[in-house]
């Protein structure tokens, strides 16, 4: 049995494929669990996508244990093989169960008639069912940029789905793609295109996110965030799930237990609906990457809502809290399902017992720059671009991540002129977000819409701005696309953008292994992708 095949995340190892243990820290059997778990999804989505075209109606809770099952398998969210194993055996025998309701003679996969429930037998088919099973160099460079798409859409349908939220027509384009991804009959052309629809599904998912997010908890406004400490004892949250969050609050208001945010839940400072809490204290830290040295100097507990995880060291390992789709063996999970309640109890015991948070900063920084937002400044900055005031908007959204070449977006937020402004969302930011680059005219030069699935406020924004200046499309924008990318979520909204008609997209620090020469070229020559290169080349786009 090989050990194992990952080239998912950009930091795999040397840009080719991590083939003993994963760079993000997963074990060679937790990734073949992974693997054999979204080919055991396949096989599920098979069988849904039958019954649909049969006109037998497929139910939510089949389309959440596969969106589930994705969001398990993106990097850095799950490490915990038992957990892997566990819901492997719950999608094949979801599978089991549906299988006899086919029309009679329905041609199935061998995922699909897969019915072991025998962890031995999972063991003997791994190596026959990995990324390498494709042979195709370029079928397996599309298939698999197809399911990283998936899985990042599918972590954004299950953020939504927690507010109880919920699109049909996504779930079964989800399972309708996945099943293709098997087809052997289909084209590289028709993959390009399979490629495409899975972008215009992104856009359609973050979009039901959007709308789950700021129906619940109002629209996202202009925020001066602290990123100094209290006193007080604090849990520190990290992750993307709101609804965890919103539930934390509530079970800590009146305990005398502060709580902060961190990474990718700084954008929750953002929303009215969380301000009334006055134990919300601030945002501790930076990007996930950093999180060995913050985790431990916080000192109190930490929840981790989703992916993000880095292995963690013994000093705080019982301090670190899984919930939702994440897991790490040896730390505690908070279980609870779409609608229910969770309990944190535990973790709020245990901040009691602990030191208030060590410092690392102080000051303050502003976000909150939504669509809605920034729809409300509209006339300060049409009159800023009418009067030259800004010259460009630059996107800097995306990942951020460990490697020494990242410090290229802090060089080039840097050395953008002064008439430039940045557009920004995901964990991206934290490279550029604290550096104090002023404004123009009042409008701060670095404009943070939030969590890595706020993308979608930035197409909103630049699709308003061609709707103002009157142009036929984004293309003809003073915009220029300068994106870092790490994992999937970063993936699925590359190929939102690239479904949008957006051209031109330099993409880094490198360009993804999954990518062969051949697809490569094709992105390149169809919708002008190509690499960073230096500060000083990069910023003629600029």
């Amino acid at each position: 049995m090989s050990d194992m095949f990952c080239f998912q995340c950009q930091e795999t190892a040397g840009n080719k494929g991590c083939d003993r243990v994963g760079v993000c820290g997963k074990s060679a059997p937790v990734a073949r669990s992974q693997d054999f778990l979204i080919w055991a999804v396949k096989g599920l989505s098979e069988v849904a996508t039958r019954l649909r075209e049969a006109g037998i109606e497929v139910s939510g809770e089949v389309s959440h244990l596969v969106t589930g099952s994705l969001f398990t398998t993106i990097t850095n969210a799950n490490f915990d093989e038992e957990a892997i194993r566990a819901r492997t055996a719950e999608v094949i025998r979801m599978t089991n169960s549906l299988r006899p309701l086919l029309p009679a003679g329905a041609a199935l996969s061998e995922a699909a008639r897969y019915d072991s429930l025998d962890l031995a037998d999972w063991q003997a088919k791994e190596p026959s069912v990995g990324v390498l099973s494709t042979k195709d160099e370029d079928v397996r460079s599309l298939r698999e940029l197809v399911v990283y798409g998936l899985k990042g859409l599918a972590a954004y349908s299950k953020h939504a789905n927690v507010l109880l939220k919920d699109s049909g027509e996504v779930d079964a384009f989800i399972q309708q793609a996945l099943a293709k991804t098997m087809d052997d009959s289909l084209s590289v052309s028709d993959l390009v295109q399979l490629v495409l629809d899975t972008g215009a599904a992104g856009v359609k998912g973050m979009a039901m996110l959007d709308e789950a997010n700021t129906s619940a908890y109002g629209h996202p406004e202009m925020t001066e965030v602290e990123i100094g400490v209290r006193k007080n004892p604090g849990i520190l949250i990290s992750g993307h799930d709101l609804r965890d969050l919103e539930m934390l609050l509530e079970q800590t208001e009146g305990t005398g237990v502060d709580v902060y945010t961190h990474s990718e839940m700084l954008p929750a400072q953002y929303y009215p609906a969380f301000k009334k809490y006055r134990h919300f204290a601030g945002n501790y830290g930076n990007a996930w990457w950093k999180q060995k040295e913050e985790f431990e100097s916080f000192g109190g507990p930490i929840l981790m809502t989703t992916n993000c995880i880095v292995p963690p060291r013994p000093s705080y390992m019982g301090r670190l809290f899984t919930t939702g789709m994440a897991g790490y063996p040896g730390c505690r999970h908070i279980p609870g399902g779409i609608g229910e309640r969770k309990d944190f109890s535990q973790i709020i015991a245990l901040a009691k017992t602990c030191p208030a948070p060590t410092g690392i900063e102080t000051g303050t920084i502003v976000g909150g720059f939504a669509h809605e937002q920034v729809f409300a400044l509209a006339d300060k900055v049409v009159e800023a671009v009418k009067s030259g005031a800004i010259r460009k908007f630059v996107v800097m959204a995306g990942c951020d991540g460990r490697q020494k070449g990242r410090d290229y977006y802090t060089a080039f937020a840097k050395a953008l002129p002064k008439d430039t402004v940045i557009l920004t969302a995901g964990c991206a930011k934290y490279r550029y977000n604290k550096l104090g680059l002023g404004d123009i005219g009042g409008i701060p030069r670095v404009l943070d819409a939030g969590q890595c699935n706020d993308s979608y406020s930035l197409v909103l924004i630049a699709l308003k701005l061609a709707e103002i200046f009157g142009v036929g499309s984004v293309n003809e924008l003073p915009i220029f696309y300068n994106i870092a990318w790490y994992e999937q979520k970063a993936v699925i909204v590359l190929l939102a953008l690239l479904s949008l008609g957006v051209k031109n997209i330099h993409l880094g620090p490198s360009l993804p292994a999954f990518l062969s020469p051949n697809v490569a070229r094709v992105l390149a020559e169809q919708f002008g992708i190509a690499p960073n290169i230096t500060v000083e080349e990069d910023l003629r786009f600029a």
